[in-house]
């Protein structure tokens, strides 16, 4: 491999620049960023005007917060802006408190030198008393000042309300859920709620339900209608995604009762009056996805300038419609897109493509002549990448798999040695969108396939139901399919073939390690290693999820003890690389530290590497560069060993 030209691991990791949590509102882009305070963990929310990128960043809240939900687990978007009576309302929640804070602010109009955009109407104030619980941001403000919300406490969700002109105050519950609540929003004269529902030993993508709810002048809660149609779901499990009002009366989600998440629009003038004003069904589009984090945007805009983010096969696009009807397609020079936030004609959104790292974009409709987008990719890297292609093949039972395959840039005769790739989740999807890490590989000569096996997201249900009962069992053995495909193309060396996967995906690498002799070695980053472990001791959220991927335990216990890999250890010859973090809350990283112990007991290869500062998902640039460095090290050990 000495003839090729490496990607240095300095280039992997490069300082972009980096928008969390985007929100458009009155024309203004609001972002959470880290800001230096110490040893503490500290950021704030910014700000600054749309289209005015050589403009600095205004800080709105200073540097005593720490923002973050952790609502269902997972958490999602940690602050909520509004622009109400003629004011820009900031609402948040604070980890360092535990409580809801708010500022309110005035546009400065006169502002053209400086970058103080809006000015402080009032000081940050602590709406709520310290309360220990997981608060959601999608709140909702009524025409009185009530600001309603949704938070998890003791393994139970709640709707409430408080006074927006009182501060340290007890929240005042409307409704306790059966189950799990999200995406709480209103109409425009805030005269209805609407949010979504679903049982606890569901997840939201398999089953969940549409809620709309009247509310009085004082905020009370006077009247709640559960959303059924004979032509959505009377009779068949349906996914809803994103409830958004774009008018007074019209809501839209997506559902995906025709087997696809397509759009939804809803007529509503009474709470016992909601017919279908448009039901729209496309194969190969999807409107929406897992909701594993809270406060995801897709859709946004009025009734009169609405834009949505649809997967179409392999590549996400913006569609804008107009009344409620399809006008145009917004040609982009980007196929990964994600976050949509619109304020009239005007629209951000994060965006990638195979060449560029994730930006943020920024469209004026009124002048889309006039778009232009640069590529924030180093020359010198981008003649090394390797190109992401679409690779269909036949996975397990013979379905149609999708993959992304990246060819290493070589001028050498000899087949390359392969990497597969199995993503998390397990309902992600890889996107094809640029990784540098992938390039770092295919500049080393290293062939990249990354597998989106049955079970991931964006090509319809049925794609993703696939993996019912079955995980452990078909994602692995997509990944053996992919190989052989490969193989059988006489794309790759057939005896440097190794396997990677993080967390769930460590999981389907493991299990794929000893289910063939295809593999060499395998390497993952905090893998899921046993199945009883997580039923019992993983957050509420997903506490149930196994039930779909393998079954409910007490009639499928021999499964869940027959694919948890510690339970294989018999059956693993090959050398293992294992990453895992202290801190990780989802999967214990002891379960990881016995699992190598044993295979060493058992004279089997196997390293372990342990970051005291990490969890669920490596933070520090530093010990990333450390994963690539020992990942390397430890396959070029692997294959001079084995051949």
């Amino acid at each position: 491999m000495n003839n090729y030209k490496k990607l240095s691991i300095a280039f992997v990791y490069p300082q972009v620049e980096s928008y969390q949590q985007i929100s458009l509102v009155n024309n203004f882009i609001f972002w959470v960023g880290n800001i230096s305070s110490g040893n503490n963990r500290r950021n704030a929310i910014f700000v600054r005007p749309f289209f005015k990128k050589n403009l600095g960043a205004q800080n709105l809240i200073g540097d005593g917060f720490y923002l973050k939900s952790n609502f269902h687990g997972y958490g999602g978007k940690s602050y909520k802006c509004f622009f109400h009576k003629n004011k820009l309302y900031l609402i948040w929640v604070d980890q360092i408190t535990d409580s809801l804070w708010y500022k309110i602010f005035e546009i400065n109009v006169n502002n053209d030198k400086n970058t103080q955009y809006l000015i402080d109407f009032t000081s940050s104030r602590q709406l709520t008393k310290p309360f220990k619980c997981n608060f959601d941001s999608s709140f909702v403000i009524s025409n009185k000042d009530k600001l309603f919300g949704l938070y998890e406490k003791e393994e139970k969700d709640f709707l409430f309300h408080i006074d927006l002109n009182k501060e340290r105050q007890e929240l005042i519950v409307l409704r306790e859920f059966q189950g799990f609540a999200s995406s709480l929003g209103s109409n425009e004269d805030k005269t209805l709620l609407s949010w979504l529902e679903w049982d606890s030993n569901k997840m939201p993508w398999e089953s969940n339900n549409l809620f709309i709810g009247s509310i009085n002048s004082f905020g009370q809660l006077q009247k709640i209608v559960k959303f059924k149609n004979k032509n959505v779901n009377s009779d068949k499990t349906v996914s809803f995604f994103q409830p958004l009002w774009i008018s007074k009366n019209i809501l839209i989600c997506s559902e995906d009762s025709s087997g696809w998440w397509n759009l939804l629009f809803l007529k509503i003038n009474d709470i016992e009056e909601i017919h279908i004003l448009k039901k729209i069904q496309k194969e190969f589009y999807e409107y929406g996805l897992p909701e594993w984090i809270s406060g995801m945007s897709i859709f946004s805009g009025s009734k009169e300038n609405l834009f949505c983010l649809a997967k179409n096969k392999e590549s996400w696009i913006i569609e804008h419609y107009q009344d409620c009807s399809f006008y145009q397609k917004i040609d982009l020079p980007f196929n990964c897109l994600r976050d949509l936030y619109v304020s009239s004609n005007r629209i951000i959104c994060l965006a990638s493509n195979d060449i560029s790292h994730e930006k943020l974009i920024e469209i004026d409709i009124d002048n889309l002549s006039k778009l232009s987008f640069s590529t924030p990719v180093k020359s010198k890297i981008r003649n090394l990448s390797s190109k992401a292609e679409s690779y269909w093949f036949k996975g397990y039972g013979s379905e149609m798999t999708h993959a992304w395959i990246y060819k290493p840039n070589s001028t050498d005769n000899n087949k390359p040695p392969l990497i597969v790739k199995a993503h998390s989740g397990p309902t992600s999807v890889f996107d094809g969108s640029f990784n540098l890490e992938v390039q770092y590989w295919t500049s080393r000569g290293w062939f990249v396939a990354e597998v989106n096996y049955g079970g991931s997201t964006g090509f319809g249900r049925h794609y993703r139901e696939r993996l019912n009962n079955l995980w452990g069992v078909l994602d692995s053995a997509d990944c053996i399919a992919l190989a052989k495909s490969l193989l059988k193309e006489q794309f790759i060396d057939p005896s440097r073939i190794v396997i990677a996967g993080n967390s769930a995906g460590g999981f389907t690498a493991l299990n794929a390690l000893y289910q063939t002799d295809i593999f060499m070695a395998a390497f993952c980053k905090y893998p899921v290693i046993d199945l009883n472990d997580m039923r019992l001791n993983t957050h509420r959220f997903e506490k149930n999820y196994l039930n779909s991927l393998i079954g409910n335990f007490e009639d499928n216990k021999k499964k869940y003890f027959e694919r948890s890999p510690k339970n294989n250890l018999h059956k693993i010859d090959k050398p293992i690389l294992i990453f895992h973090g202290k801190k990780d809350t989802v999967v214990n990283f002891r379960e990881s530290t016995d699992f190598n112990k044993r295979l060493l007991e058992r004279n089997v290869y196997s390293e372990i590497i342990l970051f005291d500062e990490e969890g669920h998902g490596f933070k520090n640039i530093q010990n990333k560069k450390m994963v690539l460095e020992k990942t390397e090290k430890f396959l070029k050990y692997i294959l001079s060993f084995k051949n």
